[in-house]
C-alpha cells in the first residue's frame, strides 16, 4: 500500500497538472487521496468541474477553502483574495482539512509558484508550510478534530531540466517560466501508466481547455506524443522533515 495523500493547491486544475498523475497512482494502489483548493467557490463555474476531475482521479470530494482569485474576482464574488485574507484563519481552515483525511504527506506548490510565479500559487505554498506544522498543535482549531502530524510535505516543482517544450509553449502566450535548480528536486515520478487518466482529469477542466492562454488549453492544442512527454513525470522536493529511507512519508519514484 502506498502512502494516503492530501494535495493542497490554489485553484481547480493545480491538481491535475501538477499531481494528476500521482493522485491517480495512490489511488489506483488503494491509498486515500484528497484534495484542498484554496481558491474559487463552490457555487463558481469551475466548482463542478473540480469535482469531475476528482472523480477521475479517485480524489474524493472538493474540499474549497473558498478565497477568490488575486487575478480573477468572478472565483469568489464578496470574499477576500486569499493573498488578503488573514492568514491564521486560512490556516486553520487548511488544517481542518488535514486532519480529516489524516494523510500521510501532503502535496503543495514551490516557493516560486509554478513556472508562472503566480501569487496564489506562493501564497498557498506559505500557507500549506504553516498548516502541515500546526496540524499537530491541540489547542489551534480543537472543534477540527484530534491533531495530526502528516509524516512530510511535498512541493510540486519544475526542474530547469525538466522544463523542455513547456518554456516555447508558455512563453508563446506571453508567460514567464520560473524553474529551480536540478538539485532541489529529490523525487521524480514517473507516471506514464496513469498519463491517460492525468489528461481526462485535466480535460475535466473544460473551461480553461477552451482558453487559449491558460495550461489545460496550450496542451490540448498539441499532438499527443509531445503533450504525453509533457505530463509523464512529475517532479517534488521533499520539504519537512528531510527525506528518510523507508518511512511512511517516502514517495515512490
Amino acid at each position: 500500500m502506498l502512502p494516503s495523500l492530501l494535495a493542497a493547491f490554489a485553484h481547480p486544475d493545480d491538481e491535475s497538472l501538477l499531481a494528476g498523475g500521482l493522485l491517480a497512482q495512490h489511488h489506483a494502489a488503494g491509498a486515500r487521496t484528497a484534495v484542498v483548493t484554496a481558491n474559487w467557490a463552490s457555487e463558481s463555474r469551475r466548482a463542478p468541474e473540480l469535482a469531475d476531475s476528482l472523480a477521475v482521479l479517485g480524489a474524493g470530494r472538493p474540499r474549497l477553502l473558498g478565497c477568490n482569485d488575486a487575478r480573477n474576482p468572478e472565483a469568489a464574488p464578496g470574499r477576500p483574495r486569499l493573498v488578503d485574507a488573514p492568514l491564521d484563519e486560512v490556516v486553520g481552515r487548511l488544517v481542518a482539512h488535514i486532519r480529516d483525511p489524516r494523510p500521510d504527506i501532503v502535496v503543495g506548490h514551490d516557493a516560486l509558484g509554478q513556472l508562472t510565479g503566480h501569487p496564489d500559487h506562493v501564497r498557498t505554498h506559505q500557507i500549506t508550510l504553516l498548516a502541515v506544522a500546526a496540524a499537530d498543535l491541540a489547542h489551534l482549531r480543537p472543534d477540527a478534530g484530534p491533531p495530526w502530524q502528516p509524516a512530510a510535505l511535498y512541493a510540486a516543482t519544475h526542474p530547469e531540466s525538466g522544463v523542455g517544450l513547456l518554456r516555447p509553449l508558455l512563453e508563446g502566450v506571453g508567460k514567464s517560466i520560473l524553474a529551480v535548480p536540478d538539485s532541489y528536486v529529490t523525487t521524480s515520478v514517473d507516471v506514464t501508466l496513469w498519463a491517460d487518466t492525468k489528461w481526462a482529469a485535466v480535460l475535466a477542466h473544460r473551461g480553461e481547455v477552451a482558453r487559449e492562454r491558460p495550461l489545460p488549453g496550450v496542451l490540448a492544442r498539441l499532438p499527443e506524443a509531445d503533450r504525453t512527454r509533457i505530463i509523464q513525470t512529475e517532479h517534488f522536493t521533499r520539504l519537512t522533515p528531510g527525506p528518510a529511507e523507508g518511512d511512511p512519508g517516502q514517495l515512490t519514484t
